[in-house]
């Protein structure tokens, strides 16, 4: 070991021991027993370019941040983007810190006792194992191994997997940043399955409602019958009734807001611009989003379930036909929230064209003659039903690039593979609902293509668990695939 890097050990990680040996003549025998206890958490870069607060969420324990991690934020801060406003947070709560004392010796931010320690021992070897420290992520992972090879009790923390890996070969234990995670039990699908007598389902049709404690010694099977659950007053959750003798003989309610009654579902007598659900599960999501009482509604499942086609078949009927919206606003986020839109010619539809053009095929289908009346389509083809109605305003493409800050209402907004996105960046979307609008998310959280989000995660996961049983909310999670005959073959066999 050479002299810098035994200076280097006499103001880092030892520094914290020897500070608080100066204290244990005045410690109480549990302090030092609650000291024995404690962990210290390593934060990768990544964690905190995820979510700036991510520092404050560890309640007794110490959290420590390599300088190299400092150095990385610093390279971010530039960025225009998300990623460039965490990393401009992060520094800034540490700057914060920094005035009740140095942070290479660890300062205290509640009084639980959680501690904050810029840790500047990044570049330490221990005979045990050699990593290259010209690598930014192992220069990381061995101030975790200083801190585990000292004896205390240290886990790493990394939303990139490949570093968790890392980090397990050399025998520190490493996990996800999962205090943004939902519970990995099962996702809120929407909807039960209860077996219930028959003449239970006819009094639900009959008199139009039923009393949610009708259900009292029921319970309801989740949509893959793996769960059990008590019958619970959610609002805007669906029972799927099925006689328990003759299961030819069902029935669909919803529950009501703050009424503790059940309604039937039937769904809508006519075509909406074309469109009739061909499942239970459509039944659903078209009650959803055809109620305007319900101003935020979560639909999830694989391709070709109709999630975005119903979204906009809603939607057109709604702006178009209805006139409750001015507008109808799409949007995708094949970028990361914030990204720029690059310098590509033309205007901003021009920009947008091809990462929107399955929103544009989606549309055209349902501006054909099977969605329009026949007036509305005999002297206009549907693409120039399509740029009329994007002239005048009534469809708009809206990248997510400049969300932040603005005020929207009125409008009847579809935001498409929405798996895609933070909890962070769903709640920056969401929060720009002005008065009278709509928004629909729509997404398959098992399809994801941010490499530090899953399915427990990401922005709708999170969205659908944090909304459940709001009056205004609601979710349907579909299953059955009917694009063809053949894509629903594909997804059986293939």
């Amino acid at each position: 070991m050479d002299a810098g890097t035994e200076v280097c050990m006499s103001v880092g990680s030892d520094s914290t021991v020897d500070h608080a040996s100066e204290q244990s003549p005045r410690e109480s025998r549990a302090e030092i027993q609650q000291q024995a206890l404690r962990k210290h958490f390593v934060l990768d870069t990544n964690v905190l370019l995820h979510n700036p607060n991510s520092m404050f969420k560890f309640a007794e324990h110490e959290v420590v941040i390599p300088l190299t991690v400092i150095e990385e934020l610093d390279t971010f801060k530039k960025n225009n983007d998300e990623t460039g406003r965490n990393a401009r947070q992060t520094i800034r709560a540490l700057d914060r810190l920094r005035e009740q004392g140095p942070l290479f010796v660890g300062v205290k931010w509640n009084d639980q006792g959680g501690s904050i320690r810029i840790d500047r021992c990044d570049g330490i070897k221990t005979p045990s194992f050699t990593l290259d420290l010209a690598i930014n992520d192992n220069r990381i992972l061995s101030v975790a191994a200083s801190l585990h090879t000292a004896g205390k009790r240290t886990i790493f923390i990394s939303k990139d997997i490949a570093a968790r890996v890392k980090s397990d070969a050399l025998g520190i234990p490493a996990e996800d940043f999962e205090a943004d995670h939902i519970s990995a039990d099962f996702l809120h699908a929407g909807y039960l399955t209860v077996r219930v007598p028959g003449d239970l389902i006819d009094e639900l049709y009959d008199e139009r409602q039923l009393l949610i404690t009708r259900f009292e010694g029921f319970e309801g099977a989740t949509p893959d019958g793996v769960h059990r659950l008590k019958i619970e007053p959610l609002a805007n959750q669906f029972l799927l009734l099925i006689d328990e003798n003759d299961e030819s003989h069902t029935g669909l309610g919803r529950m009501l807001a703050d009424t503790g009654h059940l309604i039937p579902v039937t769904g809508p007598r006519k075509p909406i611009y074309g469109i009739m659900a061909r499942n239970v599960q459509q039944t659903m999501a078209m009650e959803l989003l055809l109620d305007d009482e319900i101003k935020i509604v979560t639909l999830t499942g694989p391709a070709g379930t109709g999630k975005t086609l119903l979204a906009l078949a809603a939607g057109l009927h709604k702006t178009l036909r209805e006139e409750r919206y001015d507008k109808m606003l799409t949007a995708r986020p094949i970028m990361p929230l914030g990204r720029d839109i690059g310098y590509l010619p033309g205007s901003k539809d021009d920009k947008l064209s091809m990462w929107m053009q399955p929103i544009f095929d989606n549309i055209s289908y349902l501006l054909s003659t099977r969605g329009a009346h026949v007036s509305e389509v005999e002297s206009r083809t549907t693409e120039q039903r399509l740029d009329q109605l994007m002239a005048g305003g009534k469809i708009i493409l809206e990248p997510l690039t400049y969300i932040r800050g603005r005020s929207i209402p009125h409008q009847f907004i579809i935001v498409d593979e929405a798996q895609n996105l933070s909890p962070h960046e769903v709640k920056t979307i969401v929060s720009r609902v002005g008065e009278a609008t709509k928004i629909i998310l729509c997404g398959d959280v098992y399809q994801i293509d941010n490499p530090y989000l899953d399915g427990l995660s990401n922005g709708l996961s999170h969205c659908i668990e944090r909304m459940k049983g709001q009056r205004v909310a609601g979710h349907v999670s579909l299953s059955k695939t009917e694009r063809s005959n053949l894509a629903s073959l594909a997804a059986e066999v293939l």
